[in-house]
């Protein structure tokens, strides 16, 4: 039963939604004029067209597409006992938007049957991998949504890297992430709704099931339930609505992740009662979402995609719903118990690495790719572009020497090897302070960018540190917070590319990543404050040595623990704004760096952060060459292409985590 206090809100949120519907319908056409969908085009006048074929069928797809979204969360989250599954989190949404990509750009014959099926096959394969690496964990919720929001990331980043290195398309795929809702015809509204009678078919047949499997898989299996196609099934339906969705619409976030904690919010408890109210939940929220953007509309202010604001609410729902977590995670899914040999010689090691950065240094300054193959670029060419490249290279190896000095730093600190300056939502943070600089600031400098790229990434720094000491959070939950800070700066970035504004195409080509633009003063500079952060942070190795111990160890021997802290996360978050007003928000190389100087057994803080350090450089020497080479004649994006490099390593890294 849904408790009488609460029982008025679902009322209130449909009259909202149907007031800021008629706003933006009598703004459109007068009430008298209001026409029904069946009446024949011909005998209509252009307005009337307009309600009748587009407003009126984009308010009941928002009911579909809500319903859809919401049906399809409660199942994953049914399934897996998950309070943080949705088609988001779990990366299905950004796998099917990976193979609608795909097939639109290299194999558009296999859109012949409609894109229903391409994004089936995309979610449905993302699916996959992220059970595959949850399965390893035993399902446990941290992990799994952990793994979904890396393979989401993974997608978006192909399928982005795919249309930028085609050349075209750049525009489409703007508006088709942003998830806009609007409709000519009533076509899309009769598939959707051949879809979600399915779905209601589909779930009220595996209601019994969910409820063996909410008793636990243990007690699920001693009942005699077949627990792996319980969850297959399940997932499969799941997988289904969402591509579904993905194909009509596009990209509409989170919304799979509110629905049902709204209806647990308004008295649902039971499977069966979530999975009855999260689509009406989901319905209401997506209805009142798109009305108020109408209304807005309507009044003369840009018009938004839907499911770019629908995307804002995944940050703060993601962090409002962590707390939940501590009651369902075993303590032990959520430790890392992988070690590594310590290495007898660290310092040759780290001489090794020096010179590795340097033959790669050199290879990405001196290797070409042309319409004959690959090179070695001499002559009179060499006068013109050698100067632009080594700037380009030089910047590159700078930003990625800061970031992976930063990571390993944060990683000390905190005693999370999973910690980084991109998994923590400190780049989201640089993203978004870069961005309000450029908003707020006319024709602002690189300096001023600078100290706005620098102030958002200390700001993110500083929330997420009070939240975790306030909260008491666990490295994992911890790392969770971070990326959901870094879903909420993306889907704010989103929206802001999608509003139209003109500036928005420079943040566009900033958040890609590039170094194209930097002159050899910024590169010069950069270089500087990479050195000097190096000798810092190796003048105080101490710190990172006792740190991890604990706050108890570290005041019985004396160490200022709140001046060391504070200076480590002022010094990593200006660190990562430096780097990424230069060449972008980079990705995961503040995490690759430090987990591979650990494998070579650099565990002493001094050699770890020296090897560190000089690893960023080198993997961002890489990355600059292959962003130039890997899609010739188009140059990739530098930091799309590190993140094709980093997540991969990512996945490792969770595959490495054994069940405990």
């Amino acid at each position: 039963m849904i408790p009488h206090r609460v029982s008025t809100l679902p009322l209130v949120a449909g009259l909202a939604a149907a007031c800021l519907w008629s706003l933006a319908a009598l703004k459109a056409l007068p009430a008298g004029q209001w026409v029904l969908p069946f009446s024949g085009p011909q005998d209509l006048s252009p307005a009337q067209i307009l309600f009748a074929f587009g407003l009126m069928p984009r308010a009941v797809i928002a009911l579909l597409i809500g319903a859809l979204l919401g049906l399809s969360g409660a199942l994953m989250q049914a399934v897996l006992r998950n309070p943080l599954a949705d088609p988001t989190t779990l990366g299905v949404a950004s796998g099917a938007q990976l193979a609608l990509v795909c097939a639109t750009l290299l194999w558009p014959q296999m859109l012949a049957l409609g894109p229903g099926p391409v994004a089936l096959a995309g979610g449905g394969l993302a699916a996959l991998v992220v059970m595959a690496l949850g399965a390893r964990r035993g399902f446990a919720p941290v992990t799994v949504t952990i793994a979904g929001m890396l393979v989401g990331m993974l997608a978006s980043a192909i399928s982005t890297a795919l249309t930028l290195g085609q050349g075209h398309y750049l525009l489409s795929l703007v508006l088709w992430n942003g998830g806009a809702l609007s409709q000519d015809s009533w076509h899309g509204v009769a598939r959707l709704a051949v879809v979600l009678l399915f779905g209601a078919a589909g779930a009220a047949l595996l209601l019994r099931p969910l409820l063996v499997l909410s008793l636990g898989g243990a007690m699920a299996k001693a009942l005699g339930a077949q627990v792996g196609a319980i969850r297959v099934a399940a997932l499969a339906l799941a997988v289904f609505l969402s591509g579904m969705v993905s194909a009509e619409v596009g990209l509409v976030g989170f919304v799979g992740l509110a629905a049902p904690a709204l209806a647990r919010r308004l008295g649902a408890r039971s499977v069966a009662q979530v999975l009855l109210a999260a689509p009406l939940a989901g319905a209401l929220l997506l209805a009142l979402v798109d009305s108020g953007l109408m209304a807005l509309a309507a009044l003369g202010l840009p018009e938004l995609p839907t499911g770019a604001l629908t995307g804002l609410l995944g940050g703060p729902l993601l962090i409002a719903l962590l707390p939940r977590l501590r009651n369902i995670v075993p303590p032990d899914a959520e430790r890392n118990d992988s070690f590594s040999a310590r290495a007898r010689h660290p310092w040759q090691r780290v001489a090794m690495l020096v010179g590795a950065t340097v033959v790669m240094a050199l290879l990405s300054l001196f290797g070409t790719r042309g319409p004959d193959g690959w090179s070695v670029i001499s002559g009179a060419i060499a006068t013109t572009f050698l100067p632009l490249r080594a700037t380009a290279i030089l910047a590159a190896a700078a930003a990625g020497a800061l970031l992976a000095l930063s990571g390993a730093a944060l990683q000390r600190v905190t005693a999370n090897p999973m910690a980084a300056p991109e998994v923590l939502g400190v780049t989201g943070g640089a993203a978004l302070g870069y961005a309000a600089t450029l908003f707020a600031v006319p024709a602002p400098s690189p300096l001023a960018l600078a100290i706005g790229s620098s102030c958002g990434a200390v700001a993110t720094l500083f929330l997420l540190s009070a939240y975790a000491a306030r909260s008491d959070m666990a490295p994992a939950r911890l790392l969770l917070a971070g990326l959901a800070i870094g879903a909420f700066a993306s889907a704010l970035l989103a929206a802001i590319m999608a509003s139209g504004d003109p500036r928005a195409w420079t943040l566009l080509g900033w958040l890609a990543g590039s170094t194209t633009r930097v002159t050899l003063a910024g590169a010069v500079a950069l270089s500087l404050l990479a050195v000097v952060a190096l000798m810092a942070a190796l003048l105080f190795a101490r710190w990172f040595d006792i740190l991890p111990l604990g706050a108890g160890i570290a005041r019985g021997l004396g160490m200022p623990l709140g001046t060391a802290r504070l200076a480590v996360i002022m010094a990593a978050g200006l660190a990562t704004g430096a780097a990424s007003v230069l060449v972008g928000p980079v990705s995961f190389v503040g995490l690759m760096a430090p987990h591979i100087a650990r494998g070579l057994g650099l565990l002493r803080p001094a050699p770890f952060l020296a090897a560190s350090w000089c690893l960023g450089a080198l993997l961002m020497s890489l990355a600059a060459f292959g962003a130039r080479t890997a899609s010739y004649p188009y140059d990739l994006p530098l930091g799309l292409f590190a993140t094709l490099v980093g997540t991969p390593w990512l996945f490792l890294a969770l595959l490495g985590r054994r069940h405990a």
